[in-house]
Protein backbone atom coordinates (compact mmCIF):
# COMPACT_ATOMS: atom_id res chain seq x y z
CA UNK A 1 0.00 0.00 0.00
CA UNK A 2 1.44 3.36 -0.97
CA UNK A 3 0.73 6.87 1.17
CA UNK A 4 -1.49 9.31 0.21
CA UNK A 5 -0.55 12.90 -0.82
CA UNK A 6 -3.45 13.70 2.21
CA UNK A 7 -1.67 12.31 4.63
CA UNK A 8 1.67 14.08 3.52
CA UNK A 9 0.44 17.41 3.44
CA UNK A 10 -1.73 17.14 6.66
CA UNK A 11 1.88 16.06 8.00
CA UNK A 12 3.55 18.87 6.46
CA UNK A 13 0.42 21.28 7.44
CA UNK A 14 1.47 19.97 11.23
CA UNK A 15 4.85 20.99 10.50
CA UNK A 16 4.23 24.29 9.43
CA UNK A 17 6.56 26.92 10.78
CA UNK A 18 9.35 25.10 10.99
CA UNK A 19 12.40 26.13 8.59
CA UNK A 20 14.57 23.15 6.74
CA UNK A 21 11.37 20.56 6.55
CA UNK A 22 11.14 18.91 3.10
CA UNK A 23 10.48 15.68 1.65
CA UNK A 24 11.27 13.32 -1.40
CA UNK A 25 8.82 10.65 -3.08
CA UNK A 26 10.37 7.71 -3.25
CA UNK A 27 8.34 4.22 -4.74
CA UNK A 28 5.00 5.27 -2.94
CA UNK A 29 6.49 6.76 0.01
CA UNK A 30 7.63 9.82 1.51
CA UNK A 31 10.79 10.63 3.12
CA UNK A 32 11.27 13.55 5.78
CA UNK A 33 14.32 15.72 5.45
CA UNK A 34 15.16 18.47 8.31
CA UNK A 35 18.10 20.26 7.20
CA UNK A 36 18.63 17.89 4.10
CA UNK A 37 19.27 15.11 6.75
CA UNK A 38 16.52 11.87 6.90
CA UNK A 39 14.32 12.07 10.32
CA UNK A 40 11.69 9.44 8.97
CA UNK A 41 9.09 8.95 6.41
CA UNK A 42 5.50 8.31 5.64
CA UNK A 43 4.86 4.66 5.21
CA UNK A 44 1.32 3.54 4.27
CA UNK A 45 0.05 6.89 5.81
CA UNK A 46 2.06 5.97 9.08
CA UNK A 47 4.41 8.69 10.33
CA UNK A 48 7.86 6.92 11.67
CA UNK A 49 10.45 8.61 12.56
CA UNK A 50 14.69 7.14 13.11
CA UNK A 51 15.23 6.31 16.47
CA UNK A 52 17.26 8.72 17.51
CA UNK A 53 18.23 9.90 21.02
CA UNK A 54 16.15 13.39 20.62
CA UNK A 55 13.18 11.12 18.94
CA UNK A 56 13.80 8.38 22.45
CA UNK A 57 13.60 10.94 24.66
CA UNK A 58 10.39 12.67 23.71
CA UNK A 59 8.63 9.20 22.49
CA UNK A 60 10.07 6.93 24.94
CA UNK A 61 6.93 4.36 24.53
CA UNK A 62 6.59 4.64 20.80
CA UNK A 63 5.76 1.39 19.24
CA UNK A 64 8.56 0.16 16.57
CA UNK A 65 7.28 -0.81 13.23
CA UNK A 66 9.14 -1.28 10.07
CA UNK A 67 8.56 1.03 7.37
CA UNK A 68 8.92 -1.99 4.68
CA UNK A 69 10.01 -5.58 5.34
CA UNK A 70 13.96 -6.03 5.46
CA UNK A 71 14.22 -2.38 6.63
CA UNK A 72 15.49 -1.01 10.18
CA UNK A 73 12.92 -0.30 13.07
CA UNK A 74 11.50 2.86 13.59
CA UNK A 75 9.22 4.52 16.33
CA UNK A 76 5.72 5.27 15.32
CA UNK A 77 4.23 8.78 16.14
CA UNK A 78 0.91 8.25 17.03
CA UNK A 79 -0.01 11.82 17.86
CA UNK A 80 -0.06 13.37 14.56
CA UNK A 81 -2.88 15.23 15.86
CA UNK A 82 -0.18 17.76 17.94
CA UNK A 83 1.03 19.71 15.61
CA UNK A 84 3.01 21.71 18.83
CA UNK A 85 4.29 18.31 19.17
CA UNK A 86 5.51 17.08 16.27
CA UNK A 87 7.12 20.50 15.72
CA UNK A 88 8.68 20.09 18.79
CA UNK A 89 10.01 16.43 17.94
CA UNK A 90 11.31 17.28 14.51
CA UNK A 91 13.04 20.37 15.63
CA UNK A 92 14.78 18.41 18.36
CA UNK A 93 15.68 15.78 15.93
CA UNK A 94 17.17 18.36 13.30
CA UNK A 95 19.24 20.07 16.32
CA UNK A 96 21.22 16.59 16.72
CA UNK A 97 24.89 16.81 16.38
CA UNK A 98 25.86 15.07 13.03
CA UNK A 99 27.16 11.72 13.23
CA UNK A 100 30.50 10.88 11.63
CA UNK A 101 28.39 8.36 8.86
CA UNK A 102 26.52 11.46 7.74
CA UNK A 103 29.13 13.78 7.40
CA UNK A 104 31.00 10.95 5.32
CA UNK A 105 27.65 10.68 3.27
CA UNK A 106 27.07 14.29 2.93
CA UNK A 107 30.48 15.38 2.14
CA UNK A 108 30.80 12.38 -0.78
CA UNK A 109 27.44 13.74 -1.90
CA UNK A 110 29.68 16.89 -3.12
CA UNK A 111 32.28 15.34 -4.71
Amino acid sequence: MSSSREYLTFVLDQLSGLKDVSHRAMMGEYILYVRGRIVGGIYDDRLLVKPTPAALSLLPDAPRELPYPGAKEMLLVEDVDNGDFLRELFRAMGNEPETKKNRKRIANEHD
